[in-house]
C-alpha cells in the first residue's frame, strides 16, 4: 500500500489539460476561461496527492492500552475520483476493529488514513478493502469492519443518471469473518442490523 513520493509536474499537466480541453471543443480564449487548464492542474494534483504520501507512518504513534472492547469511528468524509469516468464519487466511511493487545491508534489516525487513500483514482470497493488491510495490518488487529456509504457522480450526471442514488460497500477482516456474535457486535456498533452468520 505504500507508495513512494514523487514530484508533480504542474506545467506539463497544465499542458496537457489545455490541449485536452481545446480538443473537446472549449474556447480558451473566451473570458475567464484563460487560467481555467492551469487552476485544473492545480486541483487534480490536490485531489490525487494520496498517491505521493505514505500511509505506513500513520502507526508512528500506536498505543497500548488496557481494554478488551470494540472501537467504532463513525461517520468519516471523505470525497474521492472514480478512476473510470474521472468523476467525484463521496460520502462516509465507518471503521470498527477490535485492537491486539491493546493495540490502539489515536481517532485522527483513521481520519487521515480514509483520507489519504479516497485522494487518487479510485474504485469504492477497493477503497473499502484498501482501509480494511491497512488497518489490520498497522494496528495488527484482530477484526476490522469498513462501511463506505458513498454517492456516485457517474451514475448520477452521465448514463443512467439515478439522481439519489447512494451505494454501500464493507469489507470484514479477522475475527468479524469467524466469530458471528462479534461480527454482529461490530454492525451495531454502527446502527445497523445485519442478521447474518457473519460479515
Amino acid at each position: 500500500m505504500e507508495k513512494g513520493r514523487s514530484t508533480v509536474d504542474l506545467p506539463r499537466a497544465e499542458r496537457a489539460m489545455h490541449e485536452f480541453l481545446t480538443a473537446v471543443g472549449v474556447d480558451l480564449t473566451a473570458q475567464g476561461m484563460e487560467e481555467t487548464p492551469a487552476r485544473a492542474a492545480q486541483l487534480y494534483a490536490e485531489l490525487f496527492a494520496g498517491l505521493h504520501e505514505e500511509v505506513g507512518e500513520l502507526w508512528a504513534d500506536v498505543m497500548t492500552e488496557e481494554m478488551d472492547g470494540l472501537i467504532a469511528v463513525r461517520t468519516i468524509p471523505f470525497h474521492s475520483i472514480c478512476e473510470h469516468h474521472l468523476l467525484p464519487f463521496f460520502g462516509t466511511a465507518h471503521i470498527v476493529y477490535c485492537p491486539h493487545a491493546g493495540r490502539v491508534a489515536g481517532f485522527g489516525v483513521f481520519t487521515r488514513l480514509v483520507d489519504r487513500m479516497a485522494r487518487r483514482p479510485q474504485i469504492q470497493e477497493r477503497l473499502t478493502s484498501d482501509i480494511a488491510d491497512e488497518i489490520e495490518r498497522g494496528l495488527d488487529a484482530e477484526g476490522v469492519l469498513v462501511v463506505v456509504d458513498a454517492q456516485q457522480l457517474c451514475m448520477t450526471m452521465r448514463g443512467a443518471r439515478a439522481h439519489g442514488t447512494r451505494t454501500t460497500t464493507s469489507a470484514c477482516r479477522g475475527v468479524f469473518l469467524a466469530d458471528p456474535v462479534m461480527a454482529m457486535q461490530a454492525w451495531q456498533m454502527l446502527g445497523i442490523v445485519h442478521d447474518t452468520e457473519s460479515c
